[in-house]
């Protein structure tokens, strides 16, 4: 057809995909050098020009729809992202939205912010150090997206926002993970760095990162040193605790949990029979408190516990850091001292952009004022010359031409009221050129002299450090002082996950936090969902495959998937040669019974056990007998199965009739017969709700009856 266009897949992806992706990363996903996403960004410029820097509040409603005017994207979107930034959500060091009604809780799942119209909203103190001097051209403005507006590209911020508060996002390709410093550290360190670059640590001056939500870091130097360098690594965070005479209130959580998944996650293990120190779990957040309160049995060896929930649940979690920041349009990871690096260099080209500006307007000024010392040396010929002049057009060229100055000049001179000749103010102005050569000669100074310069953002910092520093709200737990449980299962960071298995052999891993509100599941185009499986991230993965072998893969070695993404391959996960997989499933304690359906008639039923070892084992060989297995199934109870044979005749049978075997490689239970040198060609589970399902039920080994037609069809096919 005319219409079809060839082009190379390279060229594709370069002229179509690679801008998408560019615009991802630079216009929504990653954080830039001041410390904001364009989403954040604009909000925040969007409640300035609204001038709610000062005053009252306004409806958040109201900030959000014309906040749209630079965001063209859903309503909800920028809500969600003002809510991150308000006081009352608690998700920032530094919030810069003094918030007002039900804005949720960042450490709750279930505490849900109240809708746009409900809240109230405006900048908090600290928003000032955003938008200093930026109406002096000290950053660039553009166009919004439509042309109608113009907007910052970035914000002239005081401080090195960036890492003073955590941002999180995923682009194509990439993603960005930033933990929150305390800003008396962040700004002594910058201090420090402005006055001996080489010579600087980051870790003489910045202890760890300080979550809003508290909690103990466990003080890990080498790895601290390595997120410090590279702006990439993992911090692991303890919730603080209190002992009672019966009970463990866990008051502050690890920044990256909730306590609804916390007390989710000890429930289960509870009911598991793995905490049966344990009575009740209360959460206790109110107006108040806020923890959770673990009610235990009498002599219990509480601190022991204590040990035991930090290892078993998300009360001990890791953060990881990824310092991934868009840097004049290129996303880089950069270490603490490389973003200081960068930041001052965006700071100092916004202050020279000032400086310039003002520079403009004072030579400007004086300009003007040189010609005013002119007229005063002689008044009288400048007022008689305005008098003498007949036509009103020809002040200015005659003021040009008598008096030497130039156009502006002459127009100046002819705007000044004639109540301003009096003697007061003209010796006003001759002070004002006094004053206004200083002005300028201290901005030349600031402009051309580095040192200068240096002094003024040290000024800067130190002001801003007076007025908005904090004490530490993270503490530091020295990691020699951590008891070592020697139970290796304990040692997993463990969560809730689902596992999601394709036909292609997909595998993909989601932690249940991620899985709230609305999301799709990708998979490849022709590929389908066959299976998921609710378990922990201390699971193991079973791989059976053709081969008669079963592979074993620790679920916590798997990494955490979105939703958006494929996942992992199991062929390439695992290096399969020449070997197909035939089924797979996901089990943290080996309980339930494998169902294996062989094209002989016989169907195996093995203890799930039969495949748990002591030891770490990634393959195991001869895990069912060496035939050909086309049914595959793990089950707690029995069900019903329904086998079709090769000449199209079938039957019903319950798992019940087959014992239960702990060899791996039995050869199963007679189910269906052979007739005419036929053979099974497909098992399928069936439900009770089967209106024909006691018609081709059978107690004992059969050959079955014939197939009616559409019986089962939805299964048969």
């Amino acid at each position: 057809m005319s219409n079809i266009i060839e082009q190379n897949i390279i060229d594709t992806l370069t002229n179509n995909y690679m801008p998408y992706t560019a615009y991802v990363i630079r216009e929504r996903a990653l954080p830039e050098i001041d410390g904001f996403k364009p989403s954040q960004r604009r909000i925040l410029y969007t409640m300035m020009k609204m001038g709610l820097l000062k005053g009252s509040r306004k409806k958040s409603q109201g900030v959000v729809g014309r906040t749209m005017f630079l965001h063209p994207h859903g309503d909800m979107a920028i809500y969600e992202a003002l809510v991150r930034m308000s006081k009352d959500a608690e998700s920032f060091l530094l919030p810069y939205i003094d918030s007002e009604g039900n804005f949720g809780k960042q450490y709750s799942r279930d505490m849900q912010f109240a809708s746009a119209r409900y809240t109230e909203v405006r900048l908090s103190s600290v928003s000032n150090e955003l938008f200093k001097d930026i109406n002096n051209d000290t950053v660039e403005m553009v166009d919004n997206y439509d042309g109608t507006e113009k907007e910052p590209r970035l914000l002239p911020v005081t401080f090195p926002a960036i890492l003073t508060n955590p941002q999180s996002g995923i682009a194509n390709g990439m993603a960005s993970n930033i933990a929150s410093f305390n800003l008396n550290e962040v700004i002594d360190f910058t201090i420090a760095y402005i006055g001996n670059p080489k010579g600087t640590n980051v870790s003489d001056f910045i202890i760890a990162p300080d979550f809003p939500s508290g909690g103990n870091i466990i003080h890990k130097e080498n790895e601290l040193k390595k997120i410090f360098n590279t702006g990439r690594g993992s911090i692991t965070i303890r919730s603080t605790y209190q002992i009672l005479d019966n009970s463990i209130v866990f008051e502050e959580i690890p920044y990256s949990t909730t306590f609804e998944a916390i007390i989710d996650k000890v429930s289960d293990l509870v009911k598991e029979g793995k905490l049966k120190e344990i009575i009740d779990i209360d959460n206790i957040v109110g107006i108040d408190s806020k923890g959770i309160e673990i009610t235990v049995k009498n002599n219990t060896n509480k601190e022991q516990l204590v040990e035991k929930l930090f290892k078993l649940t998300p009360l001990e979690s890791t953060f990881s850091c990824n310092f991934n920041i868009v840097v004049n349009g290129r996303p880089k990871v950069l270490g603490i001292k490389e973003i200081i690096h960068e930041w001052l260099g965006f700071r100092a080209n916004a202050i020279k952009r000032g400086v310039k500006f003002e520079l403009v307007k004072a030579y400007e000024r004086m300009h003007f004022l040189n010609a005013l010392k002119i007229v005063i040396l002689d008044i009288d010929k400048t007022i008689s010359l305005i008098r003498e002049t007949k036509v009103n057009s020809e002040v200015v060229n005659n003021l040009v031409t008598e008096l030497s100055i130039d156009q502006k000049q002459a127009e100046f001179i002819a705007d000044i009221k004639l109540r301003n000749l009096n003697e007061e103010y003209l010796l006003n102005r001759i002070n004002e050129i006094d004053t206004l050569a200083s002005e300028i000669e201290k901005l030349e100074r600031l402009l051309s002299d580095r040192r200068t310069l240096a002094n003024h953002i040290i000024d800067e910092l130190k002001e801003v450090k007076k007025k908005y520093g904090e004490d530490r709200k993270t503490g530091l737990i020295n990691v020699n002082d951590v008891p070592v449980i020697e139970d290796e299962s304990l040692t997993v960071e463990d969560y809730n996950v689902r596992f999601f298995i394709t036909k292609e052999g997909y595998i993909k891993k989601i932690p249940l936090t991620s899985l709230r509100g609305n999301f799709n599941i990708k998979i490849k185009d022709g590929d389908e969902i066959i299976n998921e499986i609710d378990t922990t991230n201390n699971s193991d993965i079973l791989v059976f495959t053709d081969k008669q072998n079963v592979y074993k893969y620790k679920a916590y070695e798997l990494e955490d998937h979105k939703p958006s993404v494929l996942g992992e391959f199991l062929p390439s996960l695992l290096s399969l040669k020449d070997e197909e997989i035939l089924y797979v499933t996901v089990t943290n304690d080996y309980k339930g019974q494998l169902i294996i359906g062989f094209d002989d008639g016989k169907v195996a039923k093995i203890d799930l056990t039969a495949y748990e070892t002591k030891q770490n084992r990634s393959m195991l060989k001869k895990a069912y007998a060496d035939k050909k297995g086309i049914y595959w199934n793990l089950i707690n109870d029995d069900i019903d199965i329904l086998s079709v044979s090769s000449i199209d005749k079938a039957l019903v049978f319950n798992t019940s009739m087959i014992n239960s075997k702990t060899s791996k490689t039995t050869i199963g239970v007679t189910v269906m017969k052979s007739k005419n040198e036929s053979n099974v060609k497909s098992y399928h589970t069936v439900g009770e709700d089967y209106p024909e399902v006691d018609y081709y039920r059978t107690a004992n080994a059969g050959v079955g009856k014939y197939l009616k037609d559409n019986d089962f069809s939805e299964l048969v096919k």
